[in-house]
């Protein structure tokens, strides 16, 4: 199969940002969250007047009273423990209530809500670039070390490992000078 062309791709993005914009919900995710938005809400109510569950593997979220605005299985676990939603005022006078979900899986892509909506293409997210200082101190001086190791490699030096073996050699080679490491390789 080949690939599509810049035509059937663009065609496929504004069926699919059609299909988004028909939802009475927006929503937007990063790799760790997902966050719904149901704007419209009439400006009188209260949170007590609304009916939010938020569950393992489902959500519903609506006025009491009525139709859930949004239900449905989620297609992927989150936690509900920190999960939340909240109700805030916009300035037309309405409200909006704002779901926030926190992922199980934080290497996953969802591409939507609840398994009954339509699907986005979830290969063509790009991903927003992650600061250094956002990641824990193990991960960050992993990814550094990967950093600093295909930096060297690009200048033609020896990787952080390669220099430990090095290293180790020379120190062996200073402790026992009576031999000969002419043939001596590293691997």
């Amino acid at each position: 199969m080949s690939d599509p062309t810049p035509e059937q791709n663009a065609a496929t993005l504004a069926a699919e940002a059609q299909e988004q914009a028909s939802l009475p919900y927006k929503w937007t995710q990063t790799i760790g969250d997902l966050s719904v938005t149901l704007p419209s809400i009439p400006g009188n109510l209260k949170a007590r007047d609304l009916v939010v569950t938020i569950k393992k593997t489902s959500l519903s979220a609506g006025i009491k009273g009525q139709d859930p605005i949004i239900s449905g299985d989620l297609p992927h676990p989150i936690y509900v423990d920190e999960s939340t939603w909240t109700l805030t005022s916009s300035p037309d006078g309405t409200k909006i209530l704002e779901i926030h979900l926190d992922k199980v899986n934080k290497m996953e892509w969802w591409a939507h809500v609840v398994t009954t909506a339509p699907k986005i293409d979830v290969t063509k997210i790009t991903p927003e670039n992650s600061k250094l200082s956002d990641l824990d101190g193990e991960t960050r001086g992993m990814v550094e070390k990967m950093m600093w190791d295909q930096r060297q490699k690009e200048i033609g030096k020896p990787t952080s490992d390669e220099q430990k073996k090095a290293d180790i050699l020379k120190k062996f080679q200073d402790q026992h000078p009576e031999m000969d490491f002419s043939n001596a390789k590293i691997s």
